[in-house]
């Protein structure tokens, strides 16, 4: 029943390839025109700041709806040249080095035991090389086979059979569980009035999406924020079953163990990781948001589990995936050091908890700019290799679970307490 749907590319009057340009600027009405007496000098000067606040509504490139102002629009435009300019870099490479040359055998396979001194120099070379150019941002054309070779997927994919997410999606059709049930409930929340995800035949791709991993991996079944995570790999790839193996590598093999269980033991784990981070590499900005008793995973973790899908706009987290995809889950954490360094001087003059979080939150909101953000990320966070995150979660694993530990024991006293006051209660009746 599903077959023809997971294998077909996906269509439905929204085109993720296609750009949308659509602007209706509105002038404020705090920047009305001046009056007649005004000088000339006045005047012009008057309707820049007009122009500067002007509304300018349109859609980004997979759809979602953006109001910005006309610095935004110039930010956004000088960004689609560059990505039309590094789409030639990308073509001319496939010119000399030969079609998909970036899907051969590449440095992710040091974790499988390979080390770089055994790589051959041509492979060598092609892994330098496209560690660069996907820095830069892969095409969006390319975006698909791209991640589906630099994550694993495409290998994850052939250890089973042709027909597994087919047979999947089948074999789960009318299930219920607690799982389906909180992605029923999570599918209208999920980018709402996006021109294809908030239609009835978006919400019933994320749904087999969603619902096809919650059985391959029970442990984790469904988590909130991998709704938004799971609808722009949807945007992004070209078939259903490329997202869902996307998800699936994403979980088992990119990020870290447990980060959407039951007790997202993980997220806590990155949270902790982070702090010491922060601390390490921003010294003033963790020590100002200490003693002003701000904790930072009130914004980092929906960052985390989000992976900036609900923060950053759609093509500056599209880059970061490239690099996610790539290099692996220590990109999360540059990401994250990045933008609180880029802000960090209004950080610093921010006295209260409600500024720190507005900063913040504007400041991901309107990061159209995603060489701005991985600028910083990559050159002005200075070194952080995996071993040296892989060594800092396992110095925090003890300590996490043991306050998952204390606080599944209180929860259990507490109910002890409920129940013996609810049995006293009946005695005395």
């Amino acid at each position: 029943m599903f077959g023809t749907q997971a294998q077909r590319e996906i269509s439905n009057g929204f085109s993720p390839r296609s750009l949308h340009w659509v602007t209706n600027l509105i002038s404020s009405p705090r920047h009305t025109t001046t009056t007649n007496n005004n000088n000339n000098k006045r005047s012009s000067l008057s309707s820049s700041k007009a122009t500067a606040f002007l509304s300018v509504k349109f859609q980004d490139l997979y759809g979602f709806a953006v109001e910005g102002n006309v610095d935004d629009v110039n930010v956004l435009n000088e960004v689609r040249e560059r990505v039309r300019e590094q789409g030639k870099v990308w073509w001319a490479l496939e010119a000399s080095k030969g079609a998909n040359w970036y899907l051969r055998p590449q440095i992710s396979s040091i974790t499988e035991g390979i080390t770089v001194a055994s790589l051959k120099p041509s492979v060598l070379a092609d892994t330098i090389a496209l560690k660069r150019l996907v820095r830069k941002g892969i095409p969006p054309v390319l975006r698909p086979k791209v991640w589906l070779s630099a994550s694993g997927a495409v290998k994850k994919r052939s250890t089973v059979p042709e027909s597994y997410y087919e047979d999947l999606i089948g074999a789960i059709d009318g299930k219920d569980t607690p799982a389906t049930r909180q992605i029923d409930h999570d599918l209208p929340r999920t980018f709402p009035c996006h021109p294809w995800l908030d239609t009835p035949e978006g919400q019933a791709s994320l749904r087999r999406v969603l619902v096809g991993y919650s059985f391959r991996d029970s442990d984790v079944g469904y988590c909130q924020g991998l709704n938004y995570v799971a609808a722009l790999l949807l945007l992004v790839m070209k078939t259903e079953e490329d997202a869902f193996w996307m998800l699936a590598v994403l979980l088992e093999n990119v990020l870290v163990n447990d980060c959407y269980t039951d007790n997202l033991s993980g997220c806590h784990v990155e949270q902790r990781v982070f702090r010491d981070l922060l601390a390490k590499k921003c010294p003033r900005i963790a020590t100002h948001l200490e003693a002003m008793a701000f904790d930072v995973s009130l914004i980092t973790t929906e960052w985390f589990l989000c992976l900036f899908s609900k923060s950053l706009p759609s093509e500056t987290t599209m880059r970061v995936w490239d690099v996610l995809f790539n290099e692996g889950a220590k990109v999360l954490f540059r990401v994250a050091l990045a933008i609180f360094k880029m802000k960090e001087e209004e950080l610093l003059r921010a006295h209260q908890i409600g500024d720190v979080i507005n900063i913040l939150q504007q400041t991901t909101h309107h990061l159209y700019d995603p060489d701005e953000l991985l600028t910083v990320a990559f050159d002005k966070i200075g070194s952080m290799t995996t071993n040296t995150i892989t060594k800092q979660r396992k110095k925090q694993e003890p300590a996490v679970m043991a306050e998952i530990d204390q606080r599944l024991r209180r929860l259990n006293s507490l109910k002890v307490d409920e129940n013996q006051a609810i049995s006293t209660r009946s005695d005395s009746l």
